[in-house]
């Protein structure tokens, strides 16, 4: 039992304390008009509060902290993330109460995923494929910074966020369990994470009281996708790329296409798969509940691909997203044809 104490610890502690400060912020965010209006490109209907991310991402960098000293990771390695993700939630927070330039926003990111790469070390990594850091560091770089946004653009309609983070850390401990024998380091972080995400659940299930807020997606964002370039240092590459894939999926493909079309990317929309689902008939909870069975699936395929069957899994887990999507895809399209029978 003593063994499983810090496993235990891990996911139930970040629960509760994320439980308990959502509901304490609520009152405060609804009293000072932090509230989320509906409009065209809403899903929701009332305003709602925004903002409960920065409960989210205090317990989990508390957590992460704890984890890390616990194993003697370098102070400075998590202090550098942890400004990292302080000013990404600051200038977040500017973005979700007044709105933030974009330049700002950018160049932070930069900054934050700079800062992020030098702090996790990816020497390892350029070692084993004979390339100097730098150019590594290029292409990891600019897929941290697109998973750092694409969370926030796939932040959408109730328990999507929730789920899709619960779900990859549930998938980083099972990785864990596999490829090291054990739920330490990169296992407790996994729980840390799907334990905060629980918690923030519990009152983002639709109909949801409370949104994360860009304060929360973003920040949030950068933490997972920091612990994701962890694991491709540490040599899993394909298990990383695996357990975010509908979220890589869906966001990408829907930006190709808004491209293509010469639509401003910038722009809010509700093209998004999960986005058509929900406005061809399915509840948000369906949907939300579609992407965690899927994702139940990917974890098994990281797994997979952790004991060494890398190809062969990224190769199901690619078409167990495309299904997806395509059920998401023709929800939609049954809508516009409801709708415009003669067309």
């Amino acid at each position: 039992m003593a063994h499983w104490v810090p496993a235990i610890l891990a996911f139930v502690l970040p629960l509760v304390a994320t439980a308990l400060g959502v509901r304490l912020i609520m009152p405060w965010l609804t009293a000072r008009a932090v509230l989320d209006r509906p409009n065209a490109r809403s899903s929701h209907q009332t305003p709602t509060p925004r903002g409960a991310g920065i409960v989210v991402v205090i317990v989990i960098v508390a957590a992460l902290w704890a984890i890390q000293i616990a194993a003697g990771a370098p102070l400075w390695r998590l202090a550098v993330l942890t400004a990292a993700v302080a000013a990404l939630a600051a200038v977040s927070w500017l973005d979700d109460r007044r709105g933030a330039d974009w330049r700002l926003r950018l160049l932070l990111q930069v900054v934050a995923v700079s800062a992020g790469l030098v702090a996790i070390g990816i020497e390892p990594l350029a070692a084993r494929l004979g390339a100097p850091p730098w150019l590594v560091g290029i292409p990891l770089a600019l897929g941290w910074m697109w998973f750092v946004n694409l969370y926030n653009f796939m932040d959408g309609i109730d328990g999507i966020t929730g789920v899709e983070t619960a779900c990859i850390g549930v998938g980083l401990v099972a990785l864990a369990v596999v490829t090291l024998g054990s739920v330490a380091g990169q296992g407790l972080a996994g729980l840390a994470l799907a334990g905060a995400a629980v918690g923030f659940l519990i009152w983002n299930w639709h109909p949801a009281r409370i949104f994360l807020g860009d304060v929360g997606s973003v920040p949030l964002g950068y933490i997972v996708g920091g612990l994701l370039i962890q694991a491709v240092v540490a040599g899993q590459w394909a298990a990383a790329l695996i357990l975010p894939l509908y979220y890589l999926a869906d966001a990408t493909i829907v930006l190709f296409v808004r491209a293509l079309g010469g639509q401003r990317l910038w722009e809010a929309h509700k093209s998004h798969f999960y986005q058509r689902a929900q406005q061809g008939g399915l509840s948000h909870g369906q949907v939300s509940l579609a992407i965690g069975l899927l994702n139940i699936v990917l974890i098994a395929l990281a797994t997979g691909a952790g004991l060494g069957w890398s190809w062969a899994a990224l190769a199901v887990a690619t078409l167990a997203v495309a299904t997806l999507l395509a059920f998401f895809a023709t929800r939609g399209r049954a809508l516009a044809v409801t709708k415009n029978p003669a067309g």
